[in-house]
């Protein structure tokens, strides 16, 4: 039922940069951890909120970095991760270059590919998951972040005893993060809340299509 998952694979990482050390970062909330860089990676794991990774590199044409993460190694959005510059933590997006982080070209045959296949009808990756880094990842730095919104218990078991199809979205599924109004969402009865499958991850949404929850 669901739509078959596609990454990027192990051919479509070109030779990196020169060696460089890792750089320790702290994941901003509850972060997956996937095989491949992109929506579509299979998730091995999920990095709690506020745990540490150590990143390896990170793609030069995408926003994804390579981590290790309890000596599990996947990719991770990096506009959720946060580390430490000049003594102050910074988002590692748009810093890769002033943390001097190890980076990686990603073939571009292959990451069209893979944008095109199995997503959304009409062009994969047309949308993008909106509010995310710039709300989590800015509330996290201020300490102002919120926390997930209580769902009660049969919503939760309506949405897993109904699966969706996922569609893919630029961005990674995280609490606080935004559905677009093109992304068609699900009603669940006698519930103000809705569902949708994003990147493989069936997410509960709020009357303002924010995600409140995330069903791993």
């Amino acid at each position: 039922m669901y739509a078959k998952t596609f990454g990027l694979s192990a051919a479509a990482i070109l030779t990196a940069t020169s060696a460089m050390a890792s750089t320790s970062a702290t994941a901003t909330t509850d972060l997956n951890l996937r095989a491949d860089p992109g929506p579509r990676g299979e998730i091995i794991d999920v990095i709690p909120g506020e745990a540490a990774v150590e990143v390896e590199q990170c793609a030069t044409a995408i926003d994804w970095c390579k981590v290790t993460f309890e000596g599990n190694q996947g990719w991770a959005y990096s506009p959720y991760l946060t580390a430490s510059l000049d003594s102050e933590p910074v988002i590692i997006q748009g810093n890769i270059q002033r943390l001097e982080l190890e980076t990686v070209d990603v073939n571009e045959e292959n990451r069209a590919d893979a944008a095109t296949a199995g997503g959304l009808t009409g062009g994969a990756l047309a949308m993008s998951l909106v509010g995310g880094p710039a709300a989590v990842a800015a509330g996290v730095l201020l300490g102002t972040a919120a926390g997930a919104s209580a769902v009660p218990e049969e919503t939760v078991t309506y949405v897993k005893s109904n699966p969706v199809e996922p569609v893919y979205m630029n961005g990674e599924v995280v609490v606080g993060a935004g559905i677009p109004e093109g992304a068609q969402l699900v009603t669940i009865p006698e519930s103000d809340y809705r569902y949708i499958n994003v990147n493989g991850q069936p997410v509960l949404v709020d009357t303002d299509r924010t995600i409140v929850q995330v069903l791993r």
